[in-house]
């Protein structure tokens, strides 16, 4: 037997907590590497590798979520913002595997707020000795504790809530008896197990690369030649018998004379096979009795039990599993960011979306609906909005005017997609322009095109009001057009009908049909209505409104052709850049057009 391992299983039971009188931290296991020998288990023992593997996919499940999200639609988004998906799958694998994880809390400039969280490998810390009080308030961070010598200088990072520096540590970790400053994995009784398994993959792999017995004995009964002699030969011999054919190994032995040969006389183990299928076979066991695995068939492992082969069983199974080890999980968690979003005076009522199928859920006696929510993480919302019909777009087109009427009258002066920050100013120059005052027309057109004097949007002032009136005697009139002006084969009824109208409409009429129902329920705050003077066509729509103004073609004598677009632009204007995402279309918008109420009520990815 060329490989022969001893496994101790008393050794290896519990990590040992050490404080040093000489270190300001804690070391987790004698040689400061617990951390370490846990990944190594994760890696060598395949059914611990599949278990941790499918319990840490199965507490992040869909992802975290709120059952309050449609009530609270800005929190909901600043909670999104801050726990990103991959930070937490992240923590939840380090939840499992290590038995504890770490959350790096980042603070706002001025430190009111909570600007981000990230994950933090949760080897990389060792908790610092408490205070008197018993409190541990902060935490030493290394790439490498192997590496960590004496003298060497190390980042000391403070626990959440007990400094005013800009990054805190908040560490998440279940109670065990007789641990302070560590806490051991739930699967801790079944480590001995997995080295185990790893130890028996080990022997056997050993004895396939090296031979557990050798399969040829080769006589060379003429004399011993000399140690040189002897290597070239055995060298030549290896060259023609040895490789992966030969699952063995060779003897050479050299004899004086065929009597004096050598034998060997092989070590037979009794039924060894069978011994090693049954420390093979036990030690999964007890990996899944240590993990509370009620069935193998839930993390894809499959067995000869009832359980594998009952679907009511296997349906138990994972009910009892969800509810008695993976939610504990998952709670535990949900406190630690209900701690951050408290500081950002943000209150959620937080779930994560399970990955059970849905058949195994039982809502017979689930009468609300957030728990049925939080049972399914299905949000039972109400249907898609419809799209806006051919009515409300046949009574904003009987409201509007035919452009080419209006250039009999009047030429384009100006053209630009609306910006709502600056609507106010620009009505108030064209208030001006049609009621001349000591400053001369011309100066104010030009700094109309130039500049405008936008003032910040008021909702307030906005809807339903204008300055601007169709007056028989005005020179300048404002209009809007529903642009682009084209659409595709799968466009709404409403903007196809817009489209093809080609007219152009006062800012009041437009809002007027604020009062029309679009969507019932799926306005602000739940009313019937929504404003197509903000959200054109409706959620996911192509187009904008283009403001356009006009002068009146007598009117325009003496100001020569500097009020054209043509000249202004080429005198340096330019039209002022849209302003954060009002121009935009809504299906570039942030819900892409629907309200955030809904969008919250639909879900995201819905």
């Amino acid at each position: 037997m060329n490989d022969l391992r001893i496994v101790n299983l008393s050794t290896y039971t519990s990590p040992e907590i050490v404080e040093k009188s000489n270190k300001q931290w804690v070391a987790y296991g004698s040689d400061n590497n617990y951390f370490g020998y846990l990944i190594d288990r994760y890696n060598g023992s395949p059914t611990n590798n599949a278990i941790i593997n499918g319990v840490s996919q199965m507490i992040y499940g869909k992802g975290l979520d709120a059952l309050d999200s449609s009530r609270k639609p800005e929190q909901y988004a600043k909670m999104i913002t801050l726990f990103k998906k991959d930070c937490v799958r992240k923590l939840c694998y380090d939840l499992k595997l290590m038995g504890q994880c770490s959350i790096q809390v980042i603070y706002s400039k001025d430190r009111k707020t909570i600007a981000q969280v990230e994950h933090i490998p949760v080897e990389n810390l060792r908790a610092e000795k408490c205070n008197e009080k018993g409190e541990i308030t902060g935490y030493f961070y290394s790439d490498d504790w192997s590496n960590v010598k004496p003298r060497t200088e190390l980042k000391r990072i403070p626990a959440f809530g007990y400094s005013k520096e800009s990054i805190e540590i908040i560490y998440v970790k279940p109670y065990r008896a007789g641990y302070k400053y560590y806490s051991s994995p739930d699967y801790q009784g079944g480590l001995q197990y997995a080295e185990l398994e790893e130890e028996i993959s080990n022997y056997h792999l050993n004895n396939i690369l090296n031979g557990l017995a050798p399969s040829m004995l080769i006589n060379f009964n003429n004399g011993t030649p000399n140690a040189e002699e002897r290597q070239a030969l055995e060298n030549r011999i290896y060259s023609k018998f040895s490789g992966s054919s030969n699952a063995g190994k060779f003897i050479l032995a050299f004899n004086d004379n065929s009597e004096s040969q050598a034998t060997i006389e092989p070590i037979q183990l009794s039924d060894a096979h069978n011994q090693y299928q049954f420390l093979s076979d036990e030690s999964g066991k007890k990996i899944m009795v240590a993990h509370r695995i009620v069935s193998p068939m839930l993390l894809g492992i499959k067995d000869s039990t009832g359980l594998g082969n009952n679907a009511d069983e296997l349906q138990t199974a994972s009910v009892l599993m969800d509810n008695t080890v993976i939610r504990p999980f998952q709670h535990l968690l949900i406190d630690a960011f209900d701690s951050i979003l408290a500081f950002n005076n943000i209150s959620l009522k937080l779930y994560f979306k399970t990955l059970q199928p849905l058949e195994f859920t039982d809502l017979e006696n689930v009468e609300d609906e957030e728990t049925r929510e939080e049972e399914t993480g299905v949000k039972l919302a109400k249907e898609l909005p419809k799209e806006l019909g051919s009515d409300i777009a046949d009574a904003l087109i009987d409201l509007g005017e035919d452009e080419a009427d209006l250039l009999s009258d009047f030429d384009v002066m100006d053209e630009r997609e609306v910006n709502y920050d600056e609507e106010d100013g620009l009505d108030e120059v064209i208030t001006d322009l049609n009621k001349p005052k000591e400053k001369s027309t011309l100066a104010k057109i030009w700094e109309f095109v130039s500049t405008g004097r936008a003032k910040p949007f008021r909702e307030s002032e906005q809807d339903g009001e204008s300055k601007q009136e169709a007056e028989e005697g005005n020179t300048f009139l404002v209009r809007y057009m529903y642009s682009p002006q084209r659409y595709s084969a799968n466009s709404r009824p409403f903007c196809k009908k817009m489209v093809d109208a080609k007219k152009v409409y006062r800012k009041e009429d437009i809002i007027s049909m604020d009062t029309k129902v679009v969507n019932a329920g799926f306005g602000k705050g739940g009313s019937d209505t929504y404003s197509i003077w903000l959200y054109k066509g409706g959620a996911r729509c192509q187009h904008k409104w283009l403001r356009k103004t006009y002068v009146r073609k007598d009117g325009a004598k003496g100001l020569g052709d500097a009020i054209t677009t043509s000249e202004a632009r080429s005198r340096g204007f330019k039209p002022e850049a849209n302003a954060q995402k009002v121009p935009v279309a809504p299906k570039d918008m942030k819900y892409k057009g629907y309200t955030a109420e809904y969008w919250n009520k639909i879900g995201f990815k819905n």
